[in-house]
């Protein structure tokens, strides 16, 4: 299944499918570690798949190279500044450092949460610039220390800037961040907790819409959370949208029209969750009505 999944890396729809074909068939499937992952998805000595780093937006191959090559030679990082000080930065730069950290990279150092790399001081420094001047300093002094006439390397001893407290990022922001570098939900799903609600009050779930056609008239209940939203104005002046409904099938675009809009639109925020209904071919709920001109 490792194989399978990096044979199909660059298709984030294909790599869904089989990750939900690991879970039916009992296989756990990690999210990427820089102490553990790979270029390609490949089995850790637990026997679980670990995700890899190249599947992750913004992390190049040669960032990649440059994070396995000293972690096998060096054994395992023991922090972000243990990191920066050990990788080559010309390969490994910010945008790797970010895009690792967003989608759980560096969540094995467990003292820190993701909120706290990013979180900035009073000149407006982030941890993880910090850490790369730290890094760029600590190799430059490597580099350039001189050999003494007795044989040995001056060492001179950097002190690791402080890292500072920050609030957890919530789980809905913190999945959302792992979908802007991966292209999927890793660590969890924004659904996850609404697991009851949706056994309980819905019948239907959206991939059934792939054959919409064949359920005219039908009556089904949905529930899904909102991943991306465009509003719009049509050539008469009036607003419309279009949006993204997620649940852990599928994903489905629909759209809203006349009255409807203006009514609902403050339902259409990225993140937002609800339930709805499609009576006889009709989009309507309860709570959060739709309208028949809600059509996907």
């Amino acid at each position: 299944m490792a194989a399978v999944l990096s044979n199909n890396m660059n298709d984030i729809k294909q790599v869904t499918f089989f990750m939900e074909e690991c879970k039916r068939a009992g296989i756990q499937v990690l999210g990427p570690d820089v102490n553990e992952s790979y270029y390609k998805f490949a089995v850790n000595k637990e026997g679980a798949i670990r995700f890899g780093m190249g599947a992750i937006k913004g992390v190049g191959a040669s960032a990649v190279e440059a994070i396995i090559t000293e972690r096998k030679k060096n054994g395992p990082y023991k922090s972000i500044f243990d990191l920066a000080k050990r990788v080559d930065l010309r390969a490994a730069n910010k945008k790797s450092f970010d895009s690792l950290i967003l989608a759980g990279g560096f969540d094995s150092f467990e003292a820190v949460h993701r909120a706290q790399y990013f979180e900035v001081d009073e000149k407006g420094l982030s941890i993880i610039e910090k850490a790369l001047r730290f890094g760029n300093k600590f190799q430059e002094n490597k580099n350039s220390a001189q050999v003494s006439l007795f044989g040995e390397t001056s060492n001179v001893q950097f002190e690791e800037p402080n890292i500072p407290e920050a609030h957890p990022w919530t789980i809905m922001k913190k999945l959302s961040k792992e979908k802007e570098v991966i292209g999927m939900y890793i660590s969890g799903h924004p659904l996850d907790n609404f697991k009851t609600e949706i056994s309980l009050f819905c019948n239907s779930s959206l991939d059934k819409l792939q054959q919409i056609n064949q359920l005219e008239g039908s009556d089904l209940t949905l529930a899904g959370v909102v991943s991306e939203v465009q509003h719009r104005v049509a050539k008469n002046g009036k607003g419309w949208a279009t949006f993204i409904l997620e649940d852990f099938t599928e994903s489905f675009e629909f759209r809203i029209f006349n009255e409807e809009y203006p009514k609902y639109r403050h339902f259409l925020v990225p993140q937002c969750i609800f339930i709805h209904k499609i009576k006889n071919g009709q989009i309507m709920d309860g709570k959060v009505r739709l309208g028949p001109s809600l059509s996907p």
